[in-house]
């Protein structure tokens, strides 16, 4: 036992375990010395941030200590691996790096969340030779004398528990089985290594951001509590932490061109309050699959579409005719549709600032006495869909997981998630067992690549002209048996139906879709059974406008943010949508794209089949050109106070 507990591999766990045990302690001196902001927890939530509070923890260790954990496992011969000099790198790296990026960056921390309710980033880099800032350290070092104190203990125990004299003994004869086991650890620590920097190795697992940490609670306060340095550092470096942007206006008449603000009027051109919502994102649901929305596309074709049953919906329901993704992935569509809020040069989710106040719809519902969910046949906390479900205010997260727990693992497709049939079967099983009112968003997989359906549908559906058609019918089958399943139930009666892509599909066939803006045209609609809301809105909408129009339709009078309109209730609002993509700014009216490089504009007149000509011979979307520069320094002016709320009246110092 001796020996074994001298080995290289216990000794590498025994260092990498004392830095976890080091960032929980300055995790407890953060929340300690912040515990006015950040309020108390229960044991649940305590559990569920400890939970999180590893995930992260392992990502800044990797961070940190990769190289030390390199050293440690290569198989290098037994006489170079005992020199002097190669065990005193290995410690002076460790204790070094534990001390400047664990120890000092997260105590650091403790005395700067106080000051900007945000931890410590890539963007104070930036700003780190100002002139007084030496000056700054020194003082608040001198105010805070008992973090020092404490930051120096933590670096003595990482120098004292690292062992430095124990001698290390491999249980590994000289030879080849002593390289070959060598080997083999190193590739073993290099795959933990890149899953611990990720959050994981499935193929659904997306690299961890700041905004990840929601997912283990819906408080942004308490999410900085999970996170730490130096995860946030070096996470953030790059584009991402660093805001900049022009301002073209004054702050006076900024919001006279354009405002996040919404002041709804007393009434409202209908009124559905009270009713559930259940909203559909679903995977590549492009315009061209659908021959209601696109029927020239399909003249003289053996298939006439590939969405029989929701192009019916469209007919009876409320059909954008004109509708635009404001993005082109997956991760920027929910912060458009749940929020209202637009992806430009970096997804939303992916910015530090994502963190900052918000108050977005599942958060105003829940408020108004909504149960608020976010189903998705993904691993829990996949693709980051979960953590920013949770951000924008849902409590409650239903993942593969829950479905496997009540259906067994039978229907998983083998690459991303459920197969959607099922797990929209299992969603309406779930709905029927909740309180009403509620609001609930779906996301579905089925329509992706590797673009497979099952087996018992693989002849049955037609193949399309494109890889991703089959996939697409597929899903249209899973609608109609939803609606089959459920339309009966009395909760299925009272809930409006929300429809709407995440971005545009990458097969494309028709040659409009190949180029802007019809590479971002999609559908999207809102269906009620009881035929409550029914027409065409023929001028251009976007997902931003979701947000908006639903509250509209709730019967909501209290002021929101939103950079979208509804499309119903405000008719003085730009009917466009917006989008950042090839350098430029843009923006899709119902006769022209306006293109805008933050010097010069570009005015194209649109030839595609989302055009409504002008009834005058100037384009309008060169009127509005002063409007879209107005949302750009309304969007940046919020991420640099990151603050998206109607309270955070930023506009006030645009010109700081």
């Amino acid at each position: 036992m001796k020996r074994l507990l001298h080995t290289p591999l216990f000794l590498l766990l025994w260092r990498i375990v004392l830095l976890y045990v080091v960032l929980m302690l300055c995790r407890m001196v953060f929340y300690l010395y912040n515990y006015e902001l950040l309020g108390a927890l229960s044991w649940h939530e305590a559990g569920q941030l400890l939970q999180g509070a590893l995930k992260f923890d392992t990502a800044s260790i990797v961070y940190a200590e990769g190289l030390f954990i390199l050293l440690s496992l290569l198989p290098l011969p037994r006489r170079l691996r005992e020199r002097g000099w190669w065990r005193n790198l290995r410690y002076g790296y460790y204790v070094a790096v534990g001390a400047l990026l664990v120890v000092a960056v997260n105590m650091a921390d403790c005395v700067y969340f106080r000051y900007t309710q945000k931890r410590f980033t890539a963007e104070e880099l930036f700003f780190a030779d100002n002139d007084n800032s030496a000056q700054l350290v020194v003082k608040f070092l001198g105010e805070n004398w008992y973090l020092a104190l404490v930051a120096a203990g933590l670096i003595a125990l990482l120098a004292w528990g690292y062992r430095r004299k124990a001698r290390e003994e491999s249980l590994l004869r000289d030879g080849w089985s002593y390289y070959a086991g060598g080997t083999l650890l190193l590739a073993l620590g290099a795959a933990l290594s890149i899953a611990g920097m990720r959050g994981g190795m499935t193929r659904m697992t997306r690299p961890i951001t700041l905004s990840n940490a929601t997912l283990y609670t819906p408080d942004s306060g308490k999410a900085n509590l999970i996170l730490s340095n130096p995860f946030c550092i070096l996470r953030t470096a790059g584009s991402s932490a660093k805001v900049s942007y022009r301002k073209y206006y004054a702050a006076e008449e900024l919001d006279s061109l354009f405002t996040p603000l919404h002041m709804p009027a007393d009434s409202a051109a209908v009124d559905l309050s009270g009713r559930n919502v259940v909203l559909f994102v679903m995977e590549s649901m492009s315009a061209e699959h659908s021959a209601h929305l696109m029927p020239e596309l399909y003249a003289g074709r053996a298939e006439q579409g590939f969405t029989p049953f929701l192009d019916s919906l469209m007919r009876e329901g409320l059909c954008f005719e004109r509708f635009y993704a404001n993005g082109t992935r997956s991760i920027q569509a929910l912060p458009s549709v749940l929020g209202s809020i637009p992806s430009f040069k970096t997804p939303f989710v992916l910015m530090p600032q994502a963190l900052g106040r918000s108050r977005q719809l599942p958060a105003m519902l829940s408020d108004r006495g909504y149960e608020t969910l976010f189903f998705c046949g993904s691993e829990h906390g996949s693709m980051g869909f979960g953590a920013y479900a949770r951000s924008a205010g849902v409590e409650r997260l239903v993942s593969r997981e829950d479905y496997e727990a009540a259906h067994g693992k039978g229907d998983f497709d083998g690459y991303w998630g459920i197969w959607d049939e099922p797990f929209l079967r299992f969603t309406g099983e779930e709905l029927g067992r909740t309180r009403e009112p509620f609001f609930a968003t779906l996301f579905t997989l089925s329509s992706h690549h590797p673009f497979v359906v099952p087996e018992e549908y693989a002849d049955s559906l037609p193949e399309g002209y494109t890889r991703i058609h089959k996939g697409v019918a597929y899903d249209d089958m899973a609608f109609r048996r939803f609606f089959e399943r459920y339309k009966d139930e009395e909760w299925f009666r009272r809930t409006i139906f929300v429809f709407t892509a995440d971005h545009v599909s990458s097969e494309k066939f028709a040659e409009e879709s190949l180029a802007f803006p019809g590479n971002m045209r999609i559908m999207g609609f809102i269906y009620t059974p009881d035929g409550a809301l029914r027409g065409t809105i023929r001028e251009v909408a976007q997902q931003l406008d979701l947000m908006p129009t639903l509250l509209g339709l709730l019967g909501n009078r209290e002021p929101y943010f939103a950079f979208g309109r509804d499309v119903l209730n405000e008719p003085e609002r730009p009917r466009w949508s917006v989008s950042y993509g090839g350098g430029n700014f843009r923006a899709v009216t119902g006769d022209a794209t306006l293109l805008f490089d933050e010097e010069q504009a570009t005015v194209e007149p649109r030839t595609d089949s989302g055009c409504i000509p002008s009834a005058g011979d100037t384009p309008d979307a060169a009127a509005l050109l002063p409007q879209l520069k107005a949302l750009i320094q309304q969007y940046y002016t919020r991420i640099e106070r990151k603050d998206y709320t109607v309270g955070g009246d930023n506009t006030l110092h645009t010109d700081d």
